[in-house]
Formats: C-alpha cells, structure tokens, sequence
C-alpha cells in the first residue's frame, strides 16, 4: 500500500512538472509585447530597416507591361489605382474570352448574349446588323480559328470612367449562306486575318466588376 502511494505521488510530481513546462512558457511568451509597426523609442529600428519580429507589409501587386507604349502603362497604372481590385493580366483574358463570345453571338443572332457584353451603341449596331441579315434570309457559319495576337491598345481613366482598348488579330472562316442553304460567300477552307481594336469601358467606382464592350475599330 505505502509502496502505491508513493508510485502515484511520483506520478503527481511528474504530471505537475510537465504541466507547468507547457503552461510556464506559454505564459512567459504571453508576457512579451507584441512590437508595432509604428512603435519608437531607444530601440526603434533605423529608417528601411525592419525591427526584428515585425510583420513586413504586403507589396503593392506588380503590373507585368512589358513591351507597351509608356501612355498605355500611364493609363494601365492610373486605373489600377482607382480600382484596386484590378488585375490587367486577368483583364486581356476575360477580352480575349469576349472577343469570342461576341463574335459567336453575332453570328448566330443571340441577342440576349450581346445585351449583357455591349453597351447600349455596340448592341444597336448588332442588332441592326443581324436585322438586316434576318431580312435578307441570310446565315452565317463563321469559325474563329485560331486568336494569334492579344495585346492592349490604349488605356484611359477619365474621371471614374476607365476604358482600355484591346487589339485582336485573329484567323476566321466566314461562310455566308441563303435561305435555301447555297453559298453566298466565303468559304470554311480559307481563313482570312482580322485585325480588331475593341474597346471595354467600366466605372471604377461601380460595384458591378463587369467590362462592356463600347466601340469597335478594325485594327
């Protein structure tokens, strides 16, 4: 019995030993002040050093222009200030990915599609254009080929009004057919290069993120 009671005690001790080497050092680091970025006194760090154990601020995220002219990088970095949400790489894909989708929904008359990408001109003229087709009983089987080159044209922020105009060259088959389905013009075999300067316009300050499609220019 006496020999239990001394094993448990030996237990206790160890239990408690280990308790307080967890605990104990938890509670010295508890103790510590948490250095400020902003903190001064004797052991302030010296200016562009940072003080041991502070948190270095997040970067500005880097703008990749490489190879643009200094006015589209000026106009670029302009609204990439009033707009910190925006990313150019991420810009010229979502153009690239509306290039396409324009496109398609212009040759197949999907009107509903050209609503939510073109501003009220570019749709009007779309619209007209399909019209006319419709009325003529005209069809089109285009094909976008191939899209060789995606590059940003210009770029301004006027007010909060940003407009970045987007060159496309791009291979298309266009093929032209009557009501009765016979050829009217082109052909599916012969890609033609189009050469397009599109531009996309968003108010920077409108929660809506979404860029639409508000003059178009061949290139």
């Amino acid at each position: 019995m006496i020999l239990e009671i001394v094993i448990l005690a030996m237990i206790a001790a160890f239990l408690g030993l280990r308790l307080y080497s967890v605990l104990g050092r938890r509670a010295e680091h508890e103790e510590e002040s948490i250095p400020q970025r902003f903190d001064a006194g004797d052991n302030a760090a010296a200016p562009g050093s940072l003080a041991p154990h502070a948190v270095q601020p997040t970067p500005p995220r880097a703008i990749e222009l490489e190879g643009v002219m200094p006015a589209v990088e000026r106009g670029v970095r302009e609204i990439a200030s009033a707009d910190r949400n925006f990313d150019i790489a991420q810009f010229v894909e979502g153009a690239r990915g509306a290039y396409e989708m324009v496109l398609e929904a212009f040759w197949k008359g999907d009107r509903e599609t050209l609503r939510d990408l073109c501003d009220d001109d570019v749709y009007e003229g779309f619209v007209a254009a399909i019209d006319a087709r419709e009325e003529a009983g005209h069809t089109l089987e285009n094909k976008l080929i191939r899209i060789e080159e995606t590059r940003v044209h210009s770029a301004s922020l006027d007010r909060r009004m940003a407009r970045i105009a987007v060159l496309f060259v791009a291979d298309i088959a266009s093929v032209t057919r009557d009501k009765d389905g016979n050829l009217v013009a082109g052909s599916l075999d012969d890609a033609i290069e189009s050469r397009d300067v599109w531009t996309f316009s968003r108010n920077v300050g409108s929660g809506d993120p979404n860029w639409l499609l508000d003059e178009t220019d061949e290139g």
